[in-house]
């Protein structure tokens, strides 16, 4: 049985043969798919070959497409007139088909934690001198960093988390007001609980939770993409035409979290302050004495100091999920452990980050 795409199907002494003529390349295997597909599972449980002496060209495409076969029928097929070529290709598609990702290695021992800690060190050192060195080549390499990218990531990462921000900071500074006016109000300070809450906005919460919506948001997305680019060979791609991945694909990242941050920050920092007024209304209060209570207690340095942390939060948490997406490794899995780990060390280094600040602001008496 023959048909113009070249292919026939023989039965010879219970062994199913498939005899290909012409090109075997990608658009005739995709011609050929399903009959030889057909045949392919019919021949389960009996030999299978392929006679390729009519076969006048064969690339990869036609060398995948005769391992699928072999997939489908469950062993290897015998090969008849094939030449060296065809069949260094074929036992490379196999070898390709039949690789399985490494599984992940879960430490177990203190001494394979250690390890497992010494090598993320490591990469997490590697991962910062590189990103240094691009920096200060930025200069030479301006053309890599593309305005476009900037303002996209800005986008995501700010202009599309802003109803989050407001709701969530709303609804932090309605349940701390609520929480902290009730005990307060045995002793008759309720009034210090504009105070309370604004100090507490301005100094430690508006940026921890503007950098945990960032890691959560922004930080996996960044080490999804760049995880797809690096299983995709994109990033290979990259530098095999010259092309610098840590100018184009994390320096406009970790530059895009950094402007935002202190913006997200500060709208949080106001909605709090809005759900704070909510409650304080409710209990009794005006819009002046609650401004007044603000406006006393709250320092300059308090509104700074926040700022500061949240530049320093947007850079550790653009970089980690950066750093996550070039470390992606193999399989189905790859891209969701690495958007774990960005959302994961992203936040744990913001928490470590921020303990650091408190103690430098308490030696410095700010």
């Amino acid at each position: 049985m023959t048909d113009s795409a070249g292919l026939t199907i023989a039965e010879q002494d219970r062994r199913t043969v498939l005899r290909f003529a012409g090109r075997l390349d990608a658009a005739c295997s995709a011609m050929l798919w399903p009959r030889a597909m057909q045949a392919a599972r019919r021949a389960q449980g009996h030999d299978l070959a392929f006679d390729l002496r009519d076969v006048s060209f064969g690339d990869v495409g036609g060398a995948s497409f005769l391992a699928a076969l072999e997939a489908a029928h469950g062993g290897t097929a015998a090969l008849i007139g094939a030449d060296e070529r065809l069949q260094e290709l074929l036992r490379r598609a196999r070898a390709a088909l039949t690789r399985q990702a490494p599984p992940v290695q879960v430490p177990r021992t203190w001494r394979e934690v250690a390890v497992a800690t010494l090598r993320l060190l490591a990469a997490s050192i590697a991962f910062i001198g590189e990103a240094a060195v691009a920096l200060m080549r930025l200069p030479v390499r301006h053309r890599m960093l593309r305005s476009q990218d900037l303002l996209r990531y800005a986008d995501q990462a700010g202009v599309r988390a802003l109803p989050l921000l407001l709701l969530l900071g709303y609804l932090i500074g309605l349940i701390l007001a609520f929480q902290a006016a009730v005990p307060m109000r045995r002793f008759g300070a309720d009034v210090f609980v504009a105070n309370l809450v604004a100090i507490s906005l301005f100094r430690e919460l508006g940026p921890l939770l503007a950098s945990v919506i960032l890691a959560g948001r922004t930080g996996s997305a960044f080490a999804a993409e760049i995880g797809t680019m690096k299983v995709n060979e994109e990033i290979d791609a990259l530098t095999t035409m010259g092309l610098d991945p840590m100018t184009m694909l994390v320096l406009p990242r970790m530059i895009a979290a950094m402007l935002v941050m202190p913006a997200m920050t500060l709208v949080m920092e106001v909605a709090g302050l809005a759900g704070m007024a909510t409650v304080m209304r409710g209990f009794g209060f005006p819009l002046a004495t609650i401004e007044n209570q603000v406006q006393y207690w709250v320092t300059t340095s308090d509104l700074f100091g926040g700022l500061v942390k949240a530049l320093c939060f947007g850079l550790a948490v653009a970089a980690i999920g950066c750093r996550a997406g070039l470390g992606t490794g193999v399989g189905p899995r790859a891209v969701g452990l690495s958007a774990t780990a960005a959302v994961v060390g992203g936040i744990v280094a913001t928490i470590a980050i921020d303990g650091v600040f408190a103690l430098a602001y308490y030696r410095l008496n700010l």
